[in-house]
């Protein structure tokens, strides 16, 4: 702490700038896809196939690979090279949370050109089945690293087309 004596400051022997940083705080984002496949079909792929979405989905996903632990495994490491707003980027993210009743998923960012933007950033995934396929809700949760980054809606839509070229792939693939 520092102390500044009122007098200093009237005497110009001192200036202060306060700058607010605006520390930023929890946000989340998210959205909901109706799918056709079924909540068993497309929990498997997310939580057990991890590595085979590049090949259901090259356009957005050149790899997946573990790094650590085992496919379908909570504390696993994982990395992906993917591609957002036309760049190549990478994600090591921890498999946080596995709650296969539920059909739930969380992914924690560990590094990568996400981190460039955001303090934190998690994804999370909990599909409901339905009488006709299912519901599958993408939350994003992310702290700013400064307040003018914008909120992280194209990484959102990222999420939604992969999500929807997987269900894609299932129904083709089952029908």
């Amino acid at each position: 702490m520092i102390n500044i004596d009122a007098h200093d400051i009237k005497n110009k022997k001192v200036s202060i700038s306060i700058i607010n940083r605006g520390v930023s705080q929890p946000q989340k984002i998210e959205t909901k896809v109706h799918m056709k496949a079924s909540a068993e079909q497309f929990y498997d792929v997310f939580c057990n196939r991890l590595h085979h979405i590049p090949n259901i989905s090259p356009q957005q996903v050149q790899s997946v690979q573990i790094q650590k632990g085992e496919w379908g495994t909570e504390g696993s490491i994982i990395s992906w090279n993917y591609i957002h707003d036309g760049n190549s980027c990478v994600a090591k993210e921890v498999v946080e949370g596995i709650d296969r009743e539920n059909y739930k998923l969380s992914f924690k960012v560990l590094e990568g050109d996400l981190l460039g933007h955001y303090k934190s950033f998690k994804s999370n995934l909990q599909v409901t089945p339905k009488e006709n396929g299912s519901v599958v809700m993408y939350t994003v949760e992310y702290e700013k690293q400064e307040n003018h980054i914008p909120d992280p809606h194209t990484v959102l839509q990222v999420g939604v087309e992969l999500i929807k070229n997987i269900d894609s792939y299932l129904t083709q693939e089952h029908n």
